[in-house]
């Protein structure tokens, strides 16, 4: 596959293109005490514009930053000025936790050139590169989305899955959530993990706010217990860290992986949802 990366050299190069949009795609833990938007507005790479995963999300359920209807993405997406057409690169100030996030949602709706900024927002201002303050607009475009089904799993197949085994389900939550021995980041879930789900801890597959290499992911992956060969479903908090961990597995060879869209957030919630510790 082609490297979902570019380096910060290749965006300074480019950054004034007319078919490329940078989008900051930062987002926090709800414990995290930091508000991304209010970030965004005190400093970004020039042109980027604020990428809201809570806000470009579905507003029928009240569970966090689901994916929206694919008509309503389009029109929020578009509404930012960003087209399916265009390369759009991904950046998060904390290196690499959230853009794999915004990454999936734009290739799962049809965009077909999505990139993420490797070291992001950290390593460009390391490097002393520009930014600028306050909001971006952007003309409006037209997004034409493309949906793809088969990158998101829902309750019913993992609950599935989880019995029959036709697919392996990763969890990159931190291990002690994974075995409930610390409380979830948000109130009212019960503790633990999806029967016979594998821990791979989100933490494992990066290094100074990049991903490691194929080889080292693949080396971690057969540590695991995980065959790249067989289906794999990734899961989380809330969807978001499951992203990067698709990314990983991607670029380690693995090509049917889907993001368990609703993650801790929906299994935990409901009464009917087995649960191991």
């Amino acid at each position: 596959m082609q490297s979902p990366f570019v380096a910060t050299d290749w965006l300074a190069a480019h950054l004034t293109d007319p078919d490329l949009v940078v989008i900051d795609g930062s987002w926090h833990m709800p414990n995290a005490a930091r508000n991304a938007q209010a970030e965004y507005l005190a400093g970004h790479i020039p042109g980027a514009v604020f990428f809201d995963i809570d806000g470009v999300a579905d507003t029928t359920t009240n569970l966090p930053h689901m994916l929206p209807a694919p008509n309503d993405f389009a029109r929020m997406v578009g509404a930012l000025g960003i087209s399916d057409s265009m390369t759009i690169v991904v950046y998060d100030e904390l290196g690499l936790f959230s853009a794999p996030r915004v990454w999936w949602t734009f290739r799962t709706m049809g965009a077909r050139n999505v990139r993420i900024l490797a070291g992001g927002g950290p390593k460009w201002r390391a490097e002393r590169r520009a930014t600028e303050t306050g909001l971006v607009t952007r003309p409006p475009q037209l997004f034409h989305t493309d949906f793809d089904p088969a990158r998101i799993a829902t309750f019913e197949t993992v609950r599935d899955r989880s019995r029959d085994g036709a697919a392996q389900i990763a969890d990159a939550r931190p291990a002690p959530r994974f075995h409930a021995e610390v409380p979830e980041p948000r109130a009212g879930l019960r503790g633990g993990h999806i029967p016979n789900s594998l821990s791979v801890p989100v933490t494992l597959l990066t290094e100074a706010g990049q991903m490691k290499s194929p080889a080292e992911l693949t080396q971690l992956f057969a540590s695991r217990g995980l065959a790249l060969a067989k289906p794999i479903i990734t899961s989380c908090g809330s969807g978001i860290t499951a992203s990067t961990l698709a990314l990983a597995l991607n670029l380690a060879g693995a090509e049917d992986v889907a993001v368990y869209d609703g993650s801790w957030a929906e299994w935990g919630s409901r009464k009917d949802a087995d649960i191991e510790t």
